[in-house]
């Protein structure tokens, strides 16, 4: 006889509780192991920048050894991802996370040449995209129906919080001594790696070798499903426009804080407050959002949350002091952090499970290649005229954007409907490879396998 799993589900009206879920162990383990890897990539980002200033005296190669950590999502990101769905998710995760560890040990020697320095912050990041993709893709077999959306939000807060820590810890550190920043970095990435290991079950891999096909047909696969499925795509569309303009506030911070009418704070200080400002909004919003409002109410506020993100940000043409920037872009960050893990969940709820990883490339590649382009874009704007004329008629055109995307969002019976079909293809067993399939899922189930398999 197999052994079942009980659905332990809340009901569809009761939102979870954060006890709930940090009473599941596999994600507090997953929970804390991302923490340390976050926080020591930050930490690591302002050694490396300012341990490569130190070498050459040039900003443009200090600002380059920043910039490389983006690269693999921008050339690779999605072929990358696509391997996490060929292997077990840990241990993909473990691999990638003892593969960083020993790549920063390997920067942190000292008189390292700087250009052997990019080359391997370089190979470090390559190896973000599959550990990043399986995380997300094992998060829905921990985590089932609310406690999935009260998890992300979770999981979102934690990372904006790693973002503060590890630029504080960071600058700090790396002005005393870059190279123990780095060593403090490889030891977050062994602390993580060890998490991971003792700490989340072994579940198959969701593709099987008998349902492989290529890599890059297999990528174009996640492609297709993102933007080929009406849901999806209007999850995708809602996501990539908020990303247009929550980053740039940040974006141009430095820039901005050295303008005129500081109100009383010194630039550095400025800067700061504006950086930060977002993320904290982000840790609050995710925070409050989940914890208040059940499934439903929050479900009802994800098209007005995302309307009012941009909105927050309007009246920057006012050119208000940093401060009251700080205020708007926070309340930016609460909106969007608010609206973001219900739309995560109900991209992961109408998504095929085979797909999980490979989707998960495609958009966080889309993120980080527009994050870039609205800084950039803004940033030569802000050359020709006043940095609170581009931020405030940038988010006024984000707010009309965000008008559109809210109004052409499917109806929710279409919305049912994508999330009933997906979950009937993942309760399926997969069927056996014949030329010409398309690869299956192998684990279709939240509990894998080994629930198949299991005997009483």
């Amino acid at each position: 006889m197999e052994a079942t799993v009980p659905d332990e589900r809340p009901p569809a009206e009761a939102p979870s509780t954060f006890r709930e879920v940090f009473a599941q162990r596999e994600f507090r383990a997953v929970l804390t192991a991302s923490a340390f890897s976050w926080v020591g990539d930050y930490v690591a980002k302002a050694a490396v920048t300012l341990l490569v200033f130190q070498e050459t005296k040039s900003v443009a190669l200090s600002a380059a050894a920043f910039a490389v950590s983006y690269l693999p999502w921008l050339v690779g990101g999605p072929l990358l991802a696509a391997l996490a769905e060929r292997y077990p998710y840990r241990r993909v995760m473990v691999a990638c996370d003892l593969i960083r560890m020993a790549l920063m040990l390997l920067i942190a020697i000292p008189q390292l040449p700087v250009q052997a320095l990019l080359v391997l912050i370089f190979a470090a990041t390559l190896a973000n995209p599959p550990s990043q993709a399986a995380r997300s893709a094992l998060m829905p077999q921990i985590l089932t129906g609310d406690r999935l959306v009260v998890g992300l939000s979770l999981n979102g807060s934690v990372s904006q919080a790693a973002q503060v820590v590890g630029y504080l810890l960071g600058s700090a550190v790396a002005a005393i001594n870059p190279v123990l920043a780095l060593l403090v970095n490889a030891l977050t990435f062994g602390a993580s790696a060890l998490l991971v290991r003792f700490g989340v079950r072994d579940r198959a891999p969701v593709m099987t070798s008998a349902h492989r096909s290529h890599l890059l047909r297999e990528t174009g696969q996640g492609f297709r499903i993102v933007f080929g499925t009406p849901v999806l795509r209007a999850i995708a569309v809602l996501v990539f426009s908020t990303v247009l303009f929550l980053i740039v506030p940040e974006g141009l911070a430095a820039g901005w804080a050295n303008e005129d009418g500081s109100g009383g704070l010194s630039a550095g200080m400025a800067q700061a407050v504006i950086m930060m400002a977002n993320p904290i909004g982000f840790i609050l919003g995710g925070l409050l959002v989940s914890r208040l409002f059940g499934p439903a109410r929050r479900l009802a506020l994800m098209r007005p949350l995302a309307v009012l993100a941009p909105l927050a940000l309007v009246p920057a043409l006012l050119d208000p002091p940093p401060l009251v920037v700080a205020l708007l872009a926070a309340l930016c960050g609460f909106a969007v952090a608010g609206m973001m893990p219900m739309a995560n969940g109900l991209f992961v709820q109408a998504l095929p499970s085979e797909f999980r990883a490979r989707a998960f490339g495609v958009m966080a590649t889309g993120v980080q290649v527009i994050q870039g382009c609205a800084v950039m874009i803004t940033g030569l704007l802000a050359e020709r005229f006043a940095i609170p004329q581009v931020v405030g008629v940038w988010s006024a055109a984000g707010v009309l954007l965000m008008l559109v995307v809210a109004l052409r969002w499917p109806a929710q019976e279409t919305v049912d409907a994508a999330i009933a079909a997906a979950a009937a293809g993942n309760a399926e067993p997969p069927p056996g490879p014949t030329s010409g399939d398309t690869p299956a899922d192998a684990t279709p189930q939240a509990g894998d396998d080994r629930r198949r398999h299991a005997v009483t």
